[in-house]
């Protein structure tokens, strides 16, 4: 399996993208016990760390901002994943509760500030790449009304000329980079194996945020990971 950025490097020399094929999931509905209690020291640290600043002053906040702005993004409805995790603990409020791999991603994006995603394996069609939108892609928003069983009554959402994507060989997996998801290859209790992307735009200690991540894959889902990272200097891997 391949993913490439080369299409953005030229353009977005600092980001780093681990991406991570794991394997053998169990992936539970219900939040487990010890996973939610980690959460919720994580969520305490959060706001330790970062509730006296502004949003904007949160350094890896502030790298993905002025990424959206090098591609043209610059109304405030539309921030990085990450930011809204961020955002949301800071408010007092809990990370949402998915299911047992999505809880711990998000629990590792809002420790590191990094965005993170993941995909289910079986429903993709490599090769992968982080690159401008093209002509004809589709994208079906995963808050877009259907539902889970059936994803593609979510409505099509096509990306903007310009607008930095993360797709497969079919169809646009992310929209603005890391802002939305598409329905059609999202992580349920029956996906087994996934591929999930931790993000930096330079700032932060992206192979800390990759071991953490893995740690938490063997002790909360029983999966295990094969990760490799592109950046500018190597912009296409190999999993």
């Amino acid at each position: 399996m391949q993913l490439s950025i080369a299409d953005i490097t030229a353009d977005f020399p600092r980001f780093r993208v681990a991406v991570a094929a794991v394997d053998d999931l169990a992936i539970t509905d219900a939040r487990p016990q010890a996973l939610d209690a980690l959460i919720a020291e994580r969520e305490a640290a959060c706001r330790e760390r970062w509730g006296h600043l502004e949003l904007s002053q949160v350094p890896g906040i502030a790298a993905w901002r002025e990424a959206y702005k090098g591609f043209g993004i610059k109304k405030t409805s539309y921030r990085s994943s990450v930011e809204r995790l961020v955002k949301r603990v800071i408010a007092g409020e809990r990370l949402p509760a998915v299911n047992s791999f999505v809880d711990l991603y998000n629990a590792v994006s809002l420790t590191h500030v990094f965005c993170c995603g993941a995909d289910d394996r079986d429903k993709l069609a490599p090769p992968l790449a982080f690159r401008y939108a093209r002509e004809g892609d589709s994208f079906r928003d995963m808050a877009g009304g259907g539902s889970a069983a059936a994803p593609d009554e979510n409505p099509e959402d096509p990306p903007k000329p310009g607008e930095v994507v993360y797709a497969d060989a079919r169809h646009v997996l992310c929209r603005r980079w890391n802002w939305r998801q598409d329905a059609r290859t999202g992580i349920g209790p029956t996906t087994t194996r996934a591929v999930a992307t931790i993000q930096a735009n330079g700032v932060g200690d992206l192979e800390a945020a990759v071991a953490d991540f893995g740690a938490l894959v063997a002790a909360h889902c029983g999966g295990h990971c094969r990760v490799a990272i592109a950046d500018h200097a190597t912009p296409v891997v190999m999993l």
